[in-house]
């Protein structure tokens, strides 16, 4: 297992998560339960829960829109077209012709391509290419683009927050052994 407060840890918890299919109910999931917001679409929430899984603190985005505005208030805003992406970066989409002219659905990097396409998991999306791509009903992962790139994928990353992650605590130091050599150097500093 990751170490909590970290990137990997994020996409470890994302990452076991997949497959999972929302019910019985339309929109009904445990990260719906966990934000409050069961029985809404839920891509938003299963980044929250995510999160919360991983000791990563994020700010809400249940309301996709409302995360990604927040993201660029803490200063910790890419937009799409400048990005360079990171594994455990919160990603924001914006579906061309999908009848919704803004952000409406959210996701991890899991890996950049480095070739303008990202991999990402996502919740409530759909592993069929005619399926919902932002209320599909499942956690899957997802090849999506924020730049012009030869695979011919669509364009429909907006931007990219980034997480500040943390890091563990320091380990305690194992208590000192007995010894008849004189130690010059502090166990726990090295001075």
């Amino acid at each position: 297992m990751a170490e909590q407060g970290t990137a990997a840890r994020l996409i470890e918890v994302a990452t076991a998560e997949l497959g999972t299919i929302e019910g019985p109910k339309d929109n009904e999931t445990k990260y719906g339960a966990y934000t409050k917001a069961n029985f809404q679409p839920w891509c938003g929430s299963f980044i929250n829960w995510c999160a919360n899984e991983a000791g990563v603190k994020i700010p809400n985005t249940v309301y996709t829109p409302g995360g990604a505005q927040a993201f660029k208030k803490a200063g910790a805003w890419i937009d799409g077209d400048l990005a360079d992406p990171e594994p455990g970066d919160v990603v924001y989409f914006d579906f061309p012709s999908d009848g919704v002219d803004r952000i409406s659905h959210v996701g991890i990097v899991v890996k950049d391509n480095e070739d303008g396409t990202v991999w990402c998991i996502e919740g409530n999306t759909s592993s069929k290419k005619s399926g919902s791509q932002r209320n599909g009903g499942e956690v899957c992962k997802q090849l999506r683009a924020f730049k012009k790139n030869k695979a011919g994928v669509m364009i429909s990353i907006v931007g990219f927050g980034r997480p500040k992650f943390g890091s563990a605590p320091a380990a305690k130091p194992a208590a000192a052994k007995a010894t008849t050599a004189k130690t010059t150097k502090c166990p726990t500093c090295g001075k």
